[in-house]
């Protein structure tokens, strides 16, 4: 079997999906994509074809290690997230080719389920107490909101205030045992991550995501000694080598790779292990596509020191088009009580609908996130 054509479609609201064809008609698919960089991936993947053209789709390591570092330069956002689009199409191939889901090539299940939450409040949270007691009554367990908006190296305190009146609202709606994450989306800087995360410290969170942006790993520590609460952070984080870093820093309880960025199904199990190694929990960060989704699942499938999984239903981004609308049967991540079955379908075990796909791509996007500035002009996190 060789691999005979690639084939990507950027389809709303801000995906790019990846089709692999090969010469005895078994196909996978695949999600690479950086939200907002679609098309800039999508380059990336046409110029690493040239490397898959004509070869065994089931050598996915040997693939993996050719597009990673037969390259001098290597890693970062585009080449790694093309690289991970690819892998999942590869797996998609395989598990199709042996008939049997991906978890069961690594290993196999050690669970039947996986707890999921949904996001509420978009960009610029608000009326969260309401929106998190809707998805209590649909049967969600737990929730992820944004923090705040715009805020400076050192900023008002009643921005803190604002946050803790949203997460008070949610705790009251919904009581003492619904979790909330609150995700500071890198927006904060150190000096305000320790107020807040002291200040967050009494509603007993699930966790806080990305208190410092990536980067600034080093900085953890210190926000550290503000709060008990879990910190989670990985989603821009690429390869086990990026991840390194955090593990032996030994501050981080959650990390958070992200299957269509980080190196795909293989590589986040690698993480995965080496996390499991330092005592460390994984919530794999999706608020992409079916397909990343789908992915997930596999991995969760057979990691046991996963914890929760992020999915986009309803997340504020779906405008036009959403997680389920791209299937043909949208019951295999059907939600209840907080959970989803592990699909056991062979490969990513679901049906694309790429009659649909086609007629979505025609209509394209071109997202991209907005840029924000602070009240002095400067230009702050999104």
């Amino acid at each position: 079997m060789k691999i005979a054509d690639l084939k990507l479609y950027q389809v709303p609201p801000r995906w790019l999906f990846l089709k692999i064809e090969t010469d005895e008609g078994i196909f996978g698919w695949g999600e690479p994509v950086v939200e907002g960089k679609a098309s800039t991936v999508a380059a990336c993947v046409k110029e690493m074809s040239e490397y898959l053209i004509g070869r065994n789709p089931l050598e996915i390591e040997d693939i993996w290690q050719t597009l990673y570092r037969g390259a001098f330069y290597r890693g970062g956002p585009i080449i790694t997230s093309a690289i991970s689009g690819i892998e999942q199409a590869l797996w998609d191939i395989k598990g199709k080719y042996y008939n049997a889901p991906i978890y069961e090539l690594l290993g196999g299940a050690c669970r039947n389920n996986i707890d999921v939450y949904c996001w509420i409040g978009g960009d610029r949270p608000a009326d969260v107490g309401n929106a998190a007691l809707q998805q209590k009554n649909l049967g969600f367990k737990a929730i992820k909101m944004n923090a705040t908006e715009e805020m400076h190296y050192i900023d008002s305190f009643s921005k803190v205030e604002g946050v803790i009146d949203r997460v008070t609202a949610i705790r009251e709606a919904c009581g003492k045992d619904f979790g909330i994450a609150v995700d500071f989306h890198g927006r904060v800087h150190k000096s305000m991550a320790k107020v807040l995360a002291k200040e967050l410290e009494p509603y007993h969170l699930m966790f806080i995501e990305e208190p410092v942006l990536s980067e600034n790993y080093e900085a953890l520590k210190e926000v550290a000694k503000y709060t008990s609460t879990p910190i989670a952070t990985g989603e821009r984080l690429f390869t086990r080598w990026d991840f390194k870093k955090i593990f032996e820093q030994g501050i981080v309880d959650i990390i958070q790779p992200d299957l269509s960025h980080a190196g795909g199904i293989l590589e986040c199990r690698k993480i995965s292990a080496m996390a499991e190694a330092y005592d460390m929990a994984v919530a794999p960060h999706c608020p992409l596509g079916p397909i990343a989704l789908a992915a997930c699942l596999q991995m969760d499938a057979c990691t046991p020191n996963t914890i929760i999984q992020e999915q986009s239903l309803g997340i504020h981004y779906n405008q036009g088009s959403d997680l389920l609308d791209y299937l043909k049967d949208s019951s295999v991540f059907d939600y209840g009580n907080g959970v989803v079955k592990i699909p056991k379908g062979a490969g990513l075990g679901i049906e694309i609908n790429e009659e649909f796909v086609k007629k979505q791509a025609k209509i394209g996007h071109s997202w991209k996130n907005p840029v924000w500035r602070n009240s002095d002009g400067t230009v702050a996190e999104w």
